[in-house]
């Protein structure tokens, strides 16, 4: 694979010299990095994994069977991808693979180098501007560091019955499993970002992930409906849903894709995007000189942000505590019964029946 980036596509599109991962980054995802590091045993088991995982094998696995994009073979891909590193100025562009999976699927994987794999159900689903954003995606992953947290994550969530050798019983190597896999969701929001920085058509990075939800029938499907559901996911219900939610979201590896896509437009039209679009951005000569703490205030105030404009009842309820608006106990025995605090009626009373549960 050539380290240069020749024949660039004709579109323009602008261009990134220079920038750091920091500029796309969602504030979740980096909270969620920081705790994963802190989980106790993370450390034995990230540096046993690093050491014995074999990604040679995994290179070989790929190189003999799926079929590596090229000019040559998939040659479309190859000039995304290319374009894809050009706009986000990463110096070495990745191997790249298609690997034969009804399923629509992306990953980025790998430790001493990244490698990207799309499936054949993705790139039969999607336009080339929709398959532009995926690559944009998979390139942020890579120009994030994501891949190594993937990789082990995907070790540990197909292998995990294997591992008797990691000295962690296995409570603590699914608790491991299960922050990362709530950290590659965040990461999911990031890399989301980062396709539509290489793509810079929201209404294609919409579609895309509609495409992934719904399949290929856009003509039966709308954005702002599409979009509709993401916050009648966030508001409706009780507290009963709320907890629900966090029950359904813990065995995946990605977050809803409703949920993505509300997420991505709302950075779309925040001053954040439009700083990044105008050329004011972090650059990654600067990455050394970040502050930890910085970085951590960004997230408070993130989540914090999150929590006081939040319709989740959870959420509101969390709020309300937080401000000291009441016993912890008091509500969430009104919230689960449907028992009104005073002459108001119980928000949650109806919801249960609404939704699929």
């Amino acid at each position: 694979m050539s380290d240069t980036h020749e024949h660039v596509p004709s579109r323009q599109r602008k261009r990134f010299p220079g920038i750091s991962s920091r500029a796309y980054e969602h504030p979740a995802d980096r909270s969620a990095l920081v705790a994963l590091r802190k989980l106790s045993g993370f450390d034995t088991v990230f540096k046993a994994l690093s050491a014995l995982l074999p990604e040679r094998s995994l290179r070989l696995l790929f190189l003999s069977d799926s079929v590596r994009v090229s000019d040559a073979q998939f040659a479309h891909l190859h000039s995304m991808l290319r374009d894809a590193c050009y706009i986000l100025d990463l110096e070495k562009i990745p191997a790249m693979y298609v690997a034969q999976d009804p399923r629509p699927n992306a990953m980025c994987i790998g430790l001493d180098e990244p490698i990207i794999v799309v499936t054949t159900g993705l790139v039969e689903l999607l336009d080339e501007e929709e398959m532009r954003a995926v690559v944009g995606h998979e390139v942020g992953h890579a120009l994030s560091g994501h891949a190594v947290y993937r990789t082990i994550l995907l070790f540990l969530t197909n292998l995990a019955l294997k591992v008797a050798w990691i000295p962690l019983g296995n409570v603590a190597i699914m608790a491991i499993v299960t922050a990362l896999r709530e950290w590659f969701r965040k990461s999911e929001l990031s890399a989301d970002r980062a396709g539509l920085l290489v793509g810079q058509d929201l209404q294609a990075s919409m579609r895309g992930l509609m495409k992934i939800a719904g399949g290929n029938h856009l003509h039966e499907m709308n954005v702002d409906a599409f979009l509709e559901q993401a916050e009648e996911y966030e508001a409706g219900g009780d507290l009963r849903d709320s907890v629900l939610k966090i029950l359904n979201m813990l065995p995946r590896s990605h977050p809803f894709t409703t949920v993505r896509a509300a997420e991505l437009k709302k950075w779309a039209e925040s001053r954040d995007y439009q700083r990044v679009m105008d050329g004011h951005y972090p650059r990654r000569s600067e990455d050394k000189d970040t502050s930890v703490s910085d970085s951590f205030r960004e997230s408070a105030s993130h989540y914090a942000d999150s929590v006081r404009t939040s319709k989740d009842p959870l959420m509101k309820l969390v709020g309300d505590i937080a401000g000291g608006a009441g016993d912890l106990g008091g509500k969430l025995r009104d919230k689960f019964t449907g028992a009104s605090g005073g002459g108001k009626a119980s928000a949650g009373g109806d919801g249960g029946g609404q939704g699929e549960g």
